[in-house]
């Protein structure tokens, strides 16, 4: 994945530019998919833009914390068919 860089307010160099991917890989662990860079005079403030992380929901079933029932064998699973939800 290519990270866009938007630069405002001036100009910077290729390699300052690099430097900055690199320091938000070492910090975030991962690529941004965008650096907005805003430069004013000799600082630079710099936003940065991730793709949403998908995540998988983890509900309580029958006293687990699980997140697919896959993995239930056919009692469980009977056992959560039979379960009451309780509204408020």
């Amino acid at each position: 994945m290519a990270c866009d860089f938007i630069v405002s307010g001036g100009s910077l160099p290729q390699k300052e530019l690099d430097a900055y991917l690199n320091r938000a890989m070492q910090l975030y662990g991962r690529e941004p998919q965008r650096i907005n860079i805003r430069v004013d005079g000799d600082y630079v403030d710099l936003d940065y833009e991730f793709a949403a992380q998908p995540f998988e929901r983890i509900r309580r079933i029958t006293g687990y914390l699980v997140g697919t029932l896959d993995r239930f064998n056919n009692g469980k699973r009977c056992e959560e068919q039979d379960r009451v939800k309780h509204t408020i």
